[in-house]
């Protein structure tokens, strides 16, 4: 079976496009399925035909036994499913196993950003640091508190994906799905980014050829983990209570935004949500703010 997992991988990232990120998690979903599968039949090299509808409710309460969260069951579920209909269409089952069995309802948690104040805080802490790496975090920080990328987003840039000369400024990532969006970049992000690319950029390279944007001290590209780990240092310093990570400043981005009068519609475009109702999470924000300054300030509210 393991065999046709990778397949349906291969089929995941190179027909459907699906991000490596994307392929990780159900490699490691499929993965387990898979085990359970082989101990369910008690046979070493099972066939997907071994795959019924009883197993994969096994599985589905297995997981549910082993305490994980709602989400992380639907996920998981999600990426049965996909298998199975991608095994159907391939001819090694006739019948889909899941065809009658509901998804989880994973509930969609309201997202926590920061505050005005915190996200100039966590901006302005690497600024107190006389270094090339904290020139290059400035940076990275303020683009994407600018421009809401996903932390996948910001460390694939390329030199080519930024044109800041002449303005306005803009940088142009690789979403989910391959698909490519444009963003303006603000003031402030532009000037962190020429410091970034007269003085810290070169200084990190050491004439090393590189294509990446944002490097490391060895001139390579910074990865996902290593940005998440410089972020979690600044936030800590700059004394922010709350868990940040690199999506809460997605978050703030959007929440931002909309506190400030941007339609939904264009936070969904900046944001690339190919579904405006993932969007639309963040109004719910936008609105319970607006109720706190009512609150506060209306004669009558209290």
């Amino acid at each position: 079976m393991q065999e046709r997992v990778d397949d349906f991988l291969h089929y995941l990232s190179a027909e459907r496009g699906s991000s490596k990120n994307t392929t990780d998690a159900y490699r490691n979903d499929l993965t387990g399925f898979a085990k359970f599968v082989v101990g369910a039949t008690g046979e070493g090299g099972v066939s997907p035909k071994a795959i019924n509808r009883d197993v994969v409710i096994g599985f589905i309460a297995d997981l549910n036994q082993r305490s994980y969260a709602k989400a992380t069951v639907a996920r998981k579920v999600a990426a049965v499913k996909s298998f199975c209909a991608f095994l159907l269409d391939h001819g090694d089952i006739t019948t889909n196993p899941t065809a009658q069995i509901d998804s989880p309802r994973a509930p969609k948690p309201v997202p926590k950003p920061m505050t005005t104040d915190e996200v100039d805080a966590l901006l302005a802490e690497p600024k107190k640091f006389d270094s090339a790496e904290a020139v290059r975090d400035a940076a990275m920080l303020e683009l994407m508190y600018a421009t809401g990328m996903r932390v996948t987003e910001l460390v694939s840039l390329n030199m080519g994906s930024l044109h800041i000369d002449p303005l306005p400024a803009w940088v142009r990532c690789l979403g989910k799905g391959s698909k490519e969006r444009t963003l303006p970049v603000a003031h402030r992000a532009i000037g962190a980014l020429d410091s970034y690319l007269d003085e810290a950029r070169p200084a990190l390279l050491k004439n090393r050829p590189q294509t990446a944007l944002f490097v490391n001290r060895r001139g390579e590209r910074l990865t996902r983990q290593g940005f998440w780990l410089i972020l979690k240092g600044y936030a800590k310093s700059a004394d922010i209570t709350g868990h940040v990570t690199p999506h809460t400043l997605r978050h703030s981005f959007a929440t931002h935004l909309l506190r400030g009068g941007a339609s939904v519609r264009d936070v969904q475009e900046l944001l690339g949500h190919a579904n405006v109702s993932t969007t639309q999470v963040y109004t719910q924000l936008a609105d319970e703010h607006l109720r706190e300054v009512y609150e506060n300030v209306h004669p009558r509210a209290r």
